[in-house]
């Protein structure tokens, strides 16, 4: 030991010499005597590898969920909503083809749309009906290409309906089964407005993975709609997709010059702003909270470094006396401590990683030894549990607890290096 000390000072001593990470690993090995202190460093490592795992998976949940919506709500509705103020829309065709040769637009789909009543052999439900052209039906790829039954062949001849996944099923039918649609606002009679029912055949099922949609949207041919809702010739409005969903804010201007009349103009997100507003909150909480979690883990790191700084008084005063400076004494149990928190973080990490890699199928293991729906799709909207990890975002976290895991063995290894020779006989 003493010509390890001597050979890496000759004059000057070598920051995190060998010999200092010899004593470091040491320190880390567990004695009988030192159990106690074995304990508290093994809880430290476990606190910081679970509090690292859980501030990624619950990240990557988050951002999942954030992103699955996303995708889902600009797939089946337009990125920039286009109706009319002052006059019924009878000039639908030409204005979507005017908007649709704008620069980042990538196409425009007028729409009729209209609430009403569906009826099936199991139940009766409210349903929002959207008549579309069959060629603009094939561009949302959301609905047209999760077709589970049936086929959208057709649908601008026929006068089907092609309903979602969730809604099929209350309703209790299937492809080729007739639903009855019913609506209050029907034909105008000498005794006033009667309801008006029709029969229509379901003639393709559809599956989102968003239950809001698979089980209250249903579509129907764009000239069907226009009779069953009392709206010929007309359309509700005009859907506008753009190239770039996060660009659509030069475009308004552009649509509201380019429709040649009052319109009023609405993207994706001021519909939708309370919702991704208070999922944005929910996140940003959440990662304050968990970070207490790590930040906890790191004090246990404090009090751990500080018992074996205590144990090993009477060590410190045979390394001061041979040779060894304060700096060398305080590298020592700054390894020793930052090495419980680095090999935490990074087995948290990968602990993070392989279950975001495999929430899914951890989600439907746990429901079924507990035989409990641990994600229904009613509370949380889709359809199967999320995750997408950001590089960037696991990167900080990693960072943090790398950084929080150092800072906490400061000071008790500063309060080693103050001690003399003396006094750490007598500290012991």
């Amino acid at each position: 030991m003493t010509a390890e000390i001597q050979a890496a000072h000759p004059g000057k001593n070598r920051w995190f010499a060998p010999f200092e990470w010899m004593l470091a690993g040491r320190y880390l090995r567990s004695r009988r005597k030192e159990t106690f202190i074995s304990i508290i460093a093994g809880l430290s490592f476990l606190g910081i590898t679970l509090g690292v795992a859980t501030l990624i998976i619950v990240m990557a949940v988050m951002n999942g969920f954030r992103t699955e919506l996303l995708t889902k709500i600009l797939g089946i509705n337009g990125h920039v909503l286009v109706q009319p103020i002052d006059s019924p829309l009878n000039d639908y065709e030409a204005t979507s083809v005017k908007l649709a040769g704008i620069d980042g637009v990538d196409f425009a789909m007028p729409f009729v749309e209209g609430q009403a009543m569906i009826s099936g052999p199991s139940a009766d439900l409210g349903a929002l009906f959207r008549g579309v052209h069959k060629a603009d039906l094939d561009k949302l790829e959301l609905v047209s290409g999760n077709v589970l039954l049936g086929t959208l062949d057709g649908f601008d001849d026929g006068d089907g309906v092609a309903i979602g996944s969730r809604l099929a099923r209350q309703l209790g039918v299937t492809v080729g089964d007739t639903v009855r649609v019913i609506t209050p606002r029907g034909s105008i009679t000498p005794m006033g407005m009667t309801p008006r029912v029709k029969g229509y055949p379901v003639s393709a099922i559809f599956q989102i993975g968003m239950s809001e949609y698979d089980g209250t949207i249903a579509f129907m041919p764009f000239n069907e709609a226009q009779l069953y809702f009392n709206k010929e010739g007309l359309a509700t409005g005009i859907e506008v997709y753009a190239d770039d969903p996060d660009a659509v804010g030069p475009l308004r201007p552009v649509i509201e010059e380019e429709a040649g009349r009052p319109v009023f103009v609405s993207d994706w997100r001021q519909r939708n702003m309370t919702f991704f507003s208070a999922l944005e909150v929910e996140r940003n909480v959440m990662f304050l909270i968990l970070t207490l979690i790590v930040l906890v883990a790191a004090l246990n790191i404090i009090s751990g470094m500080t018992m074996l700084v205590k144990d090993k008084g009477r060590d410190i005063a045979v390394l001061r006396t041979m040779g060894a400076t304060r700096g060398a004494v305080m590298r020592i149990f700054i390894i020793t401590g930052a090495s419980i928190g680095t090999i935490g973080t990074f087995a948290g990490f990968i602990l993070g990683t392989v279950v975001c890699w495999n929430i899914e199928s951890i989600r439907q293991g746990i429901s079924w030894l507990t035989s409990t729906e641990l994600f229904s799709p009613e509370l949380y909207f889709l359809s199967k549990l999320p995750a997408e990890m950001n590089p960037s975002e696991t990167t900080s976290v990693v960072i943090m607890a790398l950084v929080l895991s150092l800072l906490a063995t400061i000071y008790p290894a500063w309060r080693a290096a103050r001690l003399d020779p003396v006094e750490a006989l007598r500290y012991e």
